[in-house]
C-alpha cells in the first residue's frame, strides 16, 4: 500500500470506531484490561476489526491504546507489554487483509494519574510500547486522548528517534476551551508538534461531533497538515445499570460531512460508535468534495494577517451583597400556592466565580426563587457547588438548590457531604445519579455509585429523622427537601412514570424533569403525572443556536428535539439564535404555565440573561411584576 501520507494529499480515509466501548457493549464488563485480550481472545479482537473493514474502514487501530507498563500493572500484566503490542498489531494487520492501514494506537500515560511520573519512566514504557508495535510493521502511529502538550511532544520524539520515517498521527482531547490542557491553543500546539515530525493531527474523544467541530473550526484553513477527526457518539446515558451513547449513525454520517469540509482527512469514531456508525460515514463520504490544504507559505501569510485567538479573561466585578435568604416556606409549599421558578447555572471550571457570582445576582433581581447548582455534571469537574451554594446565599441572599450526586463520593463522602450542607443551613437537595466518570475530564477516576438515586433520596430523609446512614442517632434531626429527577423524553412515557412513582416512595418531596421542547409533549407528562401527591418543575432550557439545538438533540442523553423547533433554530448562531431560542422557550413556558406552577429553567452556557427574561416573563404572564426587567436583547 502507498504511505499514508500519500494518500492523504488527494482522499479522505475512513477510519475504524471504538474498540473498547463495544467490546463493553459485546459484554465485557469495565475494569478489565482490554488489551490482555489481545491474547486471551484473540478471535473476538480479529472478528471486531473485520467488521470495521467490512463497513467501510480504511484505517485500524490497533486494541493498544492502554498496552502500556503503567495502565497494564494495574492488572498484573507489566511483564506482557510487547507481547501484547505484538499481537494487536498481528490481529489488525490480519483483518486488514491488505484493504486497510494499521496504525499502532497509544493512549497517554500521565493522564488521569494523582501524581506525575517522573519523565524517564514515561520515556522507558513508551519506548517499550513503540518498539513493538514498530517491529510488527505497523504503517503508522497514532497518539490519541491526550490532554497534555509536553507528554504529546515526548511520544513524538521518541518515535522519531525510533523511527524517522514512519507516519505520525496526533489527536488530542479537548474541552469547552478548545487548549491543551497546559493552555496551548490547538493551532499552536498543532504547528508545534510538526516541528517535532507529526503528519497528521486531529482531535478524538471527551465530545461527540458538535464540540470537536467548534474546535476544528478555529483551525481550518490555516495549517498546511492533515487532519484527522475521531468523535465520541455523543455523551453516555447511564441507565438501569448500564452507559449507552445516544448519537444514531445518520448523525454521524451527516457530522462527518461536515469534518471533511473543515479539512479532516482521517474520519472515524470514538467512545460509543460502532460498525454501523462507520458504515454510515463511509457512505456519506463516498462522494465527499476534499478541500485544498493551505500550503506553508498560505498558512505563514495567515499567522501574520489574523490575530491570535485568545480566550477573554472575566472581569472580576463585586457583587452587591443582600444577606443570607430569609427563612420562610419550602419550595414545596411555595409552589402549591404560586408558580415558583427555580434557575440552574453551572459552576465555573475553572477558580473565577466573577461571572457566576454576577448571574447569580441577575437571577436573584429577575425574581428565581431558588438557583440550582450542577455537582460535577457530564463528569466534568467543576468548583463545588456546596462552596457556590453558600456564597449565593450569603451574598446575593437567593436559596440554593444542590445537586447531589451518587457517582463521585461513597457512603461516608455523601453523610460527611450532607452534614456539612445542614451546618450551613442549605436544605434543598436534588439526588441524582450522576454521569460515568470515565466520560469527563479525568478518565482514570472512579465511579463510585456506592447508592443509587432511589437509595440515596432514602438515606437523606433518613437524616431528617434523626438517623444516621448506618442507624445511628444524631443529636439533630436534619430537614432536607429532597428533589428527584425525571427524564419524560422517552419512548414509553408511562415506564418513566413507573419508575418516578418508586422514587416517590423512596421519599421524593418533588420533582425536577429534564429539558422539554414539544408543547404535546408538556401536556401528557401533565396528564401522566397529575396523580402524584408530590409537585413537578417543568424543565425548559432555551437554546443558544442552531447547532446547539442540533447538538442536544443528537448527542444529549435524554434530551429530544421537535422537527419543528430544529428547524425553526437551524442555521442561527450568535445573538440570532439566543433570540430565536429565548422565543422557542417563551412559547413552551406558555403551555407549561397553564400545567404547571413549578418551572425550572436551565441556563445555557452561562447566558443567564436569557434565563433571567424567561424568569421575568413568568412574572409577568402570572400578573405578579418584578423589577429591573431583564430584556434579551
Amino acid at each position: 500500500m502507498k504511505d499514508l501520507r500519500q494518500v492523504l494529499q488527494g482522499e479522505i480515509i475512513v477510519g475504524d470506531g471504538a474498540m473498547g466501548t463495544y467490546l463493553y457493549q459485546l459484554g465485557y464488563p469495565v475494569g478489565i484490561s482490554y488489551e490482555s485480550l489481545n491474547i486471551s481472545e484473540p478471535e473476538r479482537i480479529r472478528d471486531i476489526h473485520r467488521e470495521y473493514v467490512s463497513a467501510g474502514a480504511r484505517l485500524l487501530e490497533t486494541n493498544t491504546f492502554t498496552a502500556n507498563r503503567e495502565k497494564l500493572s494495574k492488572h498484573g500484566m507489566e511483564k506482557q507489554v510487547k507481547a501484547i503490542n505484538r499481537a494487536a498489531a498481528r490481529l489488525a494487520r490480519e483483518a486488514a487483509a491488505g484493504q486497510a492501514y494499521v496504525v499502532g494506537a497509544l493512549g497517554s500515560i500521565r493522564a488521569g494519574k494523582r501524581e506525575n511520573i517522573e519523565t524517564e519512566q514515561v520515556k522507558r514504557d513508551y519506548t517499550e510500547q513503540l518498539s513493538a508495535l514498530l517491529e510488527e510493521g505497523v504503517d503508522g502511529i497514532m497518539f490519541e486522548t491526550f490532554y497534555d502538550m509536553e507528554e504529546m511532544k515526548l511520544a513524538v520524539q521518541i518515535v522519531r528517534a525510533l523511527d524517522d520515517r514512519i507516519p505520525i498521527i496526533c489527536q488530542f482531547a479537548v474541552e469547552e476551551s478548545h487548549r491543551t490542557k497546559d493552555g496551548l491553543r490547538l493551532l499552536d500546539a498543532f504547528r508545534l508538534l510538526r516541528e517535532e515530525g507529526a503528519d497528521i493531527v486531529g482531535l478524538n474523544c471527551r465530545m461527540g461531533p458538535n464540540g470537536l467541530m467548534r474546535a476544528m473550526e478555529e483551525v481550518t484553513g490555516r495549517l498546511a497538515l492533515p487532519m484527522s477527526a475521531f468523535p465520541n457518539a455523543g455523551l453516555p446515558d447511564y441507565v438501569d445499570g448500564r452507559y449507552n451513547f445516544v448519537a444514531t449513525a445518520d448523525y454521524m454520517a451527516e457530522s462527518a460531512v461536515r469534518f471533511a469540509e473543515l479539512g479532516a482527512r482521517i474520519i472515524g469514531g470514538c467512545c460509543g460508535t460502532t460498525p454501523e456508525h462507520i458504515q454510515a460515514i463511509a457512505q456519506a463520504l463516498a462522494d465527499a468534495e476534499i478541500p485544498v490544504l493551505p500550503t506553508l507559505a498560505e498558512e505563514e501569510a495567515q499567522a501574520q494577517a489574523v490575530p491570535p485567538l485568545e480566550i477573554g479573561e472575566l472581569d472580576a466585578a463585586p457583587v452587591s451583597g443582600q444577606g443570607k435568604a430569609a427563612s420562610g416556606p419550602s419550595l414545596v409549599d411555595t409552589v402549591r400556592e404560586r408558580h415558583t421558578v427555580i434557575v440552574e447555572l453551572d459552576p465555573p471550571r475553572d477558580l473565577d466565580i466573577a461571572k457566576f457570582m454576577l448571574g447569580a445576582q441577575a437571577l436573584k433581581d429577575a425574581g428565581a426563587d431558588a438557583l440550582t447548582l450542577a455537582d460535577n455534571s457530564l463528569a466534568v469537574t467543576r468548583m463545588s457547588n456546596l462552596a457556590l451554594g453558600y456564597l449565593a446565599l450569603d451574598k446575593v441572599g437567593i436559596r440554593p438548590l444542590i445537586h447531589i450526586a451518587c457517582r463521585d463520593r461513597n457512603l461516608i463522602g455523601t453523610q460527611s457531604h450532607m452534614m456539612g450542607l445542614h451546618a450551613l443551613g442549605i436544605d434543598h437537595v436534588l439526588a441524582v445519579t450522576g454521569d460515568p466518570a470515565r466520560f469527563g475530564d479525568l478518565p482514570d477516576s472512579s465511579s463510585v455509585y456506592d447508592l443509587t438515586s432511589f437509595e440515596i433520596i432514602r438515606m437523606i430523609k433518613q437524616l431528617n429523622a434523626g438517623l444516621a446512614f448506618s442507624g445511628k442517632v444524631l443529636k439533630q434531626r436534619a430537614n432536607f427537601v429532597v428533589g428527584a429527577a425525571f427524564n419524560p423524553n422517552v419512548k414509553h412515557l408511562n415506564k418513566a412514570i413507573e419508575r418516578l412513582e418508586r422514587k416517590i416512595e423512596a421519599g421524593a418531596d418533588y420533582i425536577m424533569t429534564q429539558p422539554v421542547y414539544d408543547a404535546a409533549l408538556i401536556e401528557r407528562i401533565a396528564e401522566g403525572t397529575k396523580h402524584l401527591k408530590v409537585p413537578v418543575f417543568l424543565g425548559i432550557m432555551p437554546l443558544a443556536s442552531g447547532r446547539n439545538a442540533e447538538y442536544l438533540h443528537n448527542e444529549v442523553p435524554g434530551i429530544h428535539l421537535s422537527d419543528e423547533v430544529r428547524e425553526r433554530m437551524k442555521g442561527l448562531e450568535g445573538e440570532s439564535g439566543r433570540r430565536e431560542g429565548v422565543a422557542v422557550a417563551k412559547e413552551l413556558l406558555d403551555v407549561a404555565m397553564k400545567h404547571f406552577n413549578g418551572i425550572y429553567f436551565m441556563t445555557p452556557f452561562m447566558f443567564y440573561e436569557m434565563t433571567a427574561e424567561l424568569t421575568e416573563h413568568v412574572w409577568q404572564k402570572a400578573e405578579r411584576p418584578t423589577a429591573p426587567l431583564y430584556r434579551h436583547t
